[in-house]
């Protein structure tokens, strides 16, 4: 897209303004998603262990802290909808409301400050019991005319289709183990996996950028992120928007088996009701 495209500007990398050094990049994102949403907090910090705090690195590589993790959600279903909910799909949502929250915090700041952090899952937790996240980024992607591109910590990029090529590779390499470590408690594929992530960036970016007044904004950068080709990969599928603003609405590429556990109840985006 011809707005997304920057002009290099060698200069903006050499003086560096104070505020741009002070402030941590991409934390401006996460402390407006917490006014407008403030069920879900991303705080700038090292990761967390204890009192509800699980490490990313430690659900992508032990066994013990999914299983954990699923059976928090196993609890939550009983309580939403009076009866158990089968093994798999239970695992489903508990990888659902991991995804959907951790995409917001590369999504955010790509939108709103055209910055995307590098955020392996040894720099994230979450603590699924109070809704918050820490992100402590290793670096992050950013354009020329960027006040912090001259940062140790700034890896710089020369236009916007560059930079969603980096948003698109940092949410790959830090889900890549995540869906590896779900897949068998899933028991899907990883095409499966993968459209399900897909979902949640689109929906979490969607839902939020409605909130902040950026829904026409965030439409649009979605759809020039998500191209359904192999450019893309792995994630699966187009946003596949229609409508106007007021009346937007999309169709899921993956599902999210909500059925299962009321089947008279389709969600909105439901690939089944199409």
């Amino acid at each position: 897209m011809t707005t997304y495209q920057v002009e290099q500007s060698p200069s903006t990398a050499s003086a560096v303004p104070p505020a741009a050094l002070e402030a941590p990049p991409c934390l401006d994102s996460w402390l407006r998603l917490g006014r407008v949403f403030p069920d879900l907090r991303i705080h700038h910090a090292a990761p967390r262990t204890g009192s509800g705090w699980t490490t990313a690195a430690a659900l992508a590589g032990d066994r013990s802290a999914l299983e954990a993790m699923i059976a928090f959600d196993e609890r939550l279903g009983l309580d939403l909808y009076g009866a158990p909910t089968r093994p798999d799909v239970t695992a489903g949502f508990s990888l659902h409301r991991y995804a959907w929250p951790v995409s917001l915090a590369f999504t955010l700041p790509w939108l709103l400050e055209r910055r995307v952090p590098v955020l392996p899952p040894s720099r994230v937790s979450i603590n699924r019991t109070t809704g918050e996240l820490t992100a402590r980024p290793a670096g992050f992607h950013c354009l020329p005319d960027d006040p912090a591109a001259g940062r140790p910590d700034a890896l710089v990029v020369p236009d916007r289709p560059a930079l969603d090529a980096a948003l698109r590779t940092a949410l790959a390499e830090h889900f890549a183990p995540l869906l590896d470590s779900f897949r068998p408690a899933v028991r899907r594929g990883p095409r499966t996996l993968w459209a399900l992530v897909t979902d949640d960036v689109v929906d979490g970016l969607w839902y939020v950028a409605g909130l902040l007044g950026e829904e026409p904004r965030a439409v649009a950068a979605l759809e020039a992120l998500l191209t359904g080709d192999a450019a893309a990969a792995p994630f699966v599928g187009t946003p596949g928007f229609r409508g106007t603003d007021g009346a937007r609405a999309r169709t899921r590429v993956s599902c999210c088996l909500y059925y299962t556990v009321r089947p008279t109840e389709l969600c909105v985006s439901c690939p089944r009701a199409q």
